[in-house]
């Protein structure tokens, strides 16, 4: 039977007890995390979010020792008591080892089932399961620190921006649709029959808009939505830092951020982050890495090999070259021995990343090579190449052949592949990066038209400009990405603020003077009464706290997440509404099956 606190009132929470209260009288609250029953004595392991204490009930305290009996997991209860040094072994890996409270009140203020799986810090419990009962999971102590420490870096930013003169402002949740970019998730409007609201990928048009009005340094923990497939580091819906500066160009973004983070890092981890932080243009960090975001704990930098076998007598490198592409390569050191099945899983990883297949040369520690390859190439062709990439003996070559797209991505992908198989991640390690000059336009081949790389506000970098119409793949952006350990934390931009170059970037990317009015008119209106040069960043919070916290996936910092399929699987949302519920919204539903 629950009772109530009966006059209690919490004095401690469980580890702010210590040796320095031996003596005194207590009164702690929490969950039973143990009960161990030694005949004339009951040990229970109270836990709340601090961490963990030992209650001590005595059979000559015969009706509070009657009542310890009847404890279970995680039945929530109170307990008065006195601190005393640990009668038993000091436990070293609790806080509170040294002590132990010796109860002389209890009130069982809930009773609780067997829950569906420990309560643990290491319980091997399947994901959906800790999902779906999610406020059980949350009581692990990791999941509790993990939350903790994100409240720390929020709380330390807002400090932080604000003494930089930044201002908090909300901006708005229910927004205009903008389907430039990833997928909007769309608000019925019951006034409005017919019409949407989007709930906003990001703040970004605001911002500008704040610029506009005059704030100068804004900044919001900022709640956004992306109706997209999720990943391990992808949720739809998602916590941006966002930030915006007026007067300010890439390098004035650039300081204070890395003042930022450098203030974070100390405050948070004890972690020194030397300034300044490395830059690198987007292309060579493509042309070594494979990636924009590369992972600089590690060498295995590509090396491009399309001059050296440029003629050669391979008609896969030829090929490529040909149709404007490259023939790049990795050398993965000491795997020259590499079993011919784990080479076959690379070719296959290749595969699964955009490539036809992959040339290889494992170079043997006699001095024999084998290679897919070998004999289509003279000697002569061999020699280079492998001198090209400093191949010894007992080295891996791999080679892929395409358009430098997918050269890129391919060999990218299988770098860090390797770099996990072959465990050469340091990953007690933070690197940081600048990654900046992104294009300004990429290709789509399925819209058969250029897109922004980034969004249609983005500035193009000066000398570029006169290049907007008659060059727009040669066209960089003053776009920056901060890169910390091989993924993307945050990213930004300086803005056009000439209403001019607004419109000339907007007819490069296919906007008619009418839909880009129809779309955008606000902020171009807003753009004809002064506007400030500004630029902003927003951080991903989610991931920034996954790497901050050590976690490979979102979700162990995010208190509620999704799974995969964007489904809740405690609430189980989303769900089918009330036919009175649509019909209020002028809403009809089509039966999928049938409509097929």
């Amino acid at each position: 039977m629950a009772e109530s606190m009966q006059g209690l009132h919490r004095s401690h929470r469980c580890t702010e007890v210590s040796n320095k209260n031996i003596g005194e009288t207590v009164t702690v609250m929490g969950w039973v995390q143990k009960r161990r029953n030694l005949g004339s004595l009951i040990f229970i392991d109270l836990r709340d979010r601090s961490g963990l204490l030992q209650l001590v009930f005595d059979e000559n305290n015969g009706e509070v020792f009657e009542k310890a009996k009847n404890l279970r997991s995680e039945f929530v209860i109170a307990a008065e008591g006195v601190v005393r040094q640990r009668s038993g072994a000091v436990n070293e890996n609790m806080a509170t080892g040294d002590i132990e409270v010796t109860v002389n009140t209890l009130r069982i203020l809930s009773e609780a089932e067997t829950p569906p799986f420990p309560v643990e810090e290491d319980a091997n419990t399947r994901e959906e399961l800790r999902l779906k009962y999610r406020y059980l999971d949350l009581r692990k102590p990791h999941l509790q620190r993990n939350l903790k420490m994100r409240s720390d870096i929020t709380t330390f930013i807002r400090k932080f921006m604000s003494n930089e003169g930044f201002i908090e402002i909300e901006t708005p949740t229910l927004c205009k649709s903008t389907p430039e970019g990833a997928r909007d998730y769309l608000v019925p409007s019951r006034v409005h029959p017919g019409c949407f609201y989007a709930l906003p990928q990001s703040p970004q048009l605001y911002k500008q808009l704040l610029m506009c009005s005059g704030f100068d340094r804004y900044i919001q923990i900022a709640k956004c939505y992306r109706d997209e497939d999720l990943r391990a580091d992808r949720q739809p819906e998602f916590t941006q830092v966002d930030m915006e500066l007026s007067f300010v160009d890439v390098d004035d973004v650039i300081d204070v951020n890395e003042r930022l983070l450098k203030a974070l890092f100390k405050e948070i981890l004890d972690v020194d982050v030397q300034l300044p932080i490395q830059r690198m243009t987007w292309i060579e960090a493509m042309n070594r890495y494979g990636s924009d975001k590369p992972d600089t704990r590690f060498g295995m930098e590509l090396i491009d090999v399309t001059d050296v076998v440029k003629g050669c007598g391979f008609g896969v490198f030829t090929g490529a070259i040909e149709n404007g592409g490259s023939v790049r390569g990795l050398n993965v050191k000491g795997q020259g021995a590499m079993p011919r099945k784990k080479i076959d899983k690379l070719v296959d990883s290749a595969k699964g990343n955009g490539a036809k297949g992959l040339a290889y040369i494992a170079m043997h520690e006699d001095g024999t090579i084998k290679s897919s390859f070998a004999k289509f190439m003279t000697d002569e062709e061999m020699d280079n190449l492998i001198k090209a990439m400093d191949g010894q003996p007992g080295d891996l070559l791999v080679f892929a052949a395409d358009k430098n797209k997918i050269v890129w991505n391919v060999l990218g992908a299988l770098r860090l592949e390797l770099a996990e198989q072959l465990d050469l991640i340091d990953k007690s390690k933070f690197n940081f990066l600048w990654v900046v000059e992104f294009p300004q336009f990429e290709w789509s081949d399925e819209q058969n038209r250029f897109l922004a790389m980034h969004h249609p506000f983005t500035m193009p970098m000066d000398e570029d400009l006169d290049y907007i119409e008659s060059d727009p793949g040669r066209v960089r952006a003053k776009a920056y990405d901060i890169v910390l350990n091989g993924s993307e934390i945050g990213g930004g931009s300086v803005r056009i603020h000439q209403a001019d170059v607004q419109e000339r970037m907007l007819k490069a990317l296919g906007f008619t003077t009418e839909a880009a009015h129809e779309q955008f008119g606000f902020l171009l209106d807003a753009f004809k009464y002064g506007v400030p040069p500004h630029a902003g960043l927003a951080y991903g919070l989610d991931r920034l706290v996954m790497h901050m916290t050590g976690e490979d996936n979102i979700r162990e910092v995010i208190a509620f997440p999704k799974v995969k399929d964007a489904s809740c699987l405690m609430t189980e949302a989303p769900t089918a509404v009330d036919a009175k519920q649509l019909e209020e919204l002028s809403i009809e539903t089509i039966d999928v099956e049938e409509e097929k």
